[in-house]
Parts: structure tokens; sequence; C-alpha cells
């Protein structure tokens, strides 16, 4: 039997898992899925299959998750390191999706462009009408390609990848200045000969760190922290500043350490 073809209903994934978690509830597995922690498939009536895989991913991430009290995004990006998760975007939940549609962003995958260069791209519907910022410059699709040296396929890899997150003025698609910069660096290690598909691992470290800032700053967002948001927000940027200067020095230490190995 393949260890991915979906065998299994929920009600026996609950039973196997309580053999380690004896607390773990049936509503827990969905929440997990909603989080994108495990993909089951699902049958011709609709009912959620899962492999023997999905149950080894759904063990790995209630351990990280209760164990070692890893954060969840952090937890997603964990499984898929080991090779338990397959790296594709979460699903919204319908139920969740108008709480949690916070801002008018691309966020599924393009697929290869028309002629017209311009990628095909959904848009997640916002919960309200937010302004776009004024002081943000933003360019079209022709001008961003033009800017940066990016071939159309390479921008669609890049966006697919996560490393490109473009937003919807009116009509048009547009990019930001942050999007500018990751598409000039990635052209400097494409040109090297560096494989785009390596380049997503390097979104995942930053999103890795971002959770990790997320966990250390939680105390200070929480009620009873006495800081306005504003302050948390400050001695949160001030937080993220130290655990960047950390992780720089750690960096060029194993890096030392790397090219002394080398040689």
């Amino acid at each position: 039997m393949n260890a991915d073809q979906g065998i299994m209903r929920i009600g026996e994934v609950h039973a196997q898992l309580r053999k380690y978690f004896p607390d773990i509830e049936l509503s827990k597995i969905r929440y997990y899925e909603d989080k994108g922690l495990v993909q089951p498939s699902r049958s011709r009536k609709g009912y959620r299959l899962y492999s023997e895989r999905d149950v080894e991913c759904l063990r790995e991430a209630i351990r990280l998750a209760q164990e070692e009290f890893v954060p969840l995004r952090v937890v997603r990006l964990r499984l898929i390191e080991q090779g338990l998760l397959k790296d594709v975007p979460v699903p919204t939940n319908p139920r969740h999706a108008a709480r949690e549609a916070v801002s008018n962003v691309v966020s599924i995958p393009a697929p290869t462009p028309p002629p017209a260069i311009r990628p095909v791209l959904k848009v997640v519907p916002p919960s309200v009408d937010a302004p776009v910022p004024s002081d943000q410059h933003y360019m079209m699709t022709t001008e961003f390609l033009g800017a940066t040296g990016l071939a159309p396929a390479i921008l669609t890899q890049l966006h697919a990848l996560g490393l490109l997150a473009p937003v919807l003025l009116g009509n048009e698609i547009a990019f930001t200045e942050f999007d500018v910069q990751v598409a000039t660096l990635a052209v400097v290690l494409l040109e090297r000969g560096v494989d785009v598909r390596l380049l997503g691992s390097l979104r995942r470290v930053a999103e890795r760190e971002v959770g990790l800032i997320d966990d250390l700053s939680a105390p200070l967002r929480s009620k009873g922290s006495g800081l306005s948001g504003d302050q948390a927000r400050s001695v949160t940027v001030e937080l993220a500043a130290e655990v960047g200067a950390l992780r720089s020095v750690l960096y060029e230490r194993a890096l030392q350490e790397h090219l002394g190995h080398s040689t």
C-alpha cells in the first residue's frame, strides 16, 4: 500500500493519535487541516481520506506544537523541510475567510503567463476596503519586467515560490518596492546558475525568523502587558533588530566554519 494513498477516515486517525496524545480532540485534526498542517485527500462523496504519511505529519505537528511550543506557522515550515508536507498554498476555509482576509494581496501562484506577459492572478477578497498607501510606489507588470530584467517565465516561478507578492490596484497587477529588490537580487543569483526552485527555501527561512519574533513578542501584545498598540509595535521592531543582529553573527560564524571545512 502506498504511504501517500488515503485509506483512513478521520475517526480512525483520531484513534491512532490518541495512542500518543490521549487528550487530543477530533476538532484539533480539523483545525490543523485549516492551518495547512495536513493535506488529506477526499473521497468521491467528499469524506476526508488520510494516508499513513498524513498521520505521521499530524503526529509531528502535534509534537512540535505541544511539546516544543513551536508556533504553527513555523511548524508548517518544519513539516515541509522534513518532506512530510507539500509546499503548496493553504486553501482558504470559507468559514474563516471573512475573518482572516485583511489585505488586498495576491495569494495564489500565477500560471504560465499569456503572450501579453501579464500573469493570471486571483485575489483574496479583503474584509474592508483598505486605501492604498500614498507613499508606496508601485510598478505595473511591463515596467517591473523592464526594471528588474526578469523573463516572464521566471517572474511566474518567483511568484509561485512566494518570493514576489504583487497586489491588485483596480484591474492592474502591481509590484511593490520589496518585489523590485527581491527580483533584482534573484536575477544576480540566477545569473550565477542557481536553480530558481532553491530560492523558495530563502523565503521559508525569513518566515521562520518572523515566526520566532512573533513568538517572542507575544507577551508584549497581550492585554496584561500595559503597553499600547504603538508601544508594543515599537518594542517588537527593536526586538526584531536584535534578533536580526544575533542571526547575522551566527550566520557569519557558520559561514566561516563552512569555508574552513571546505578548504
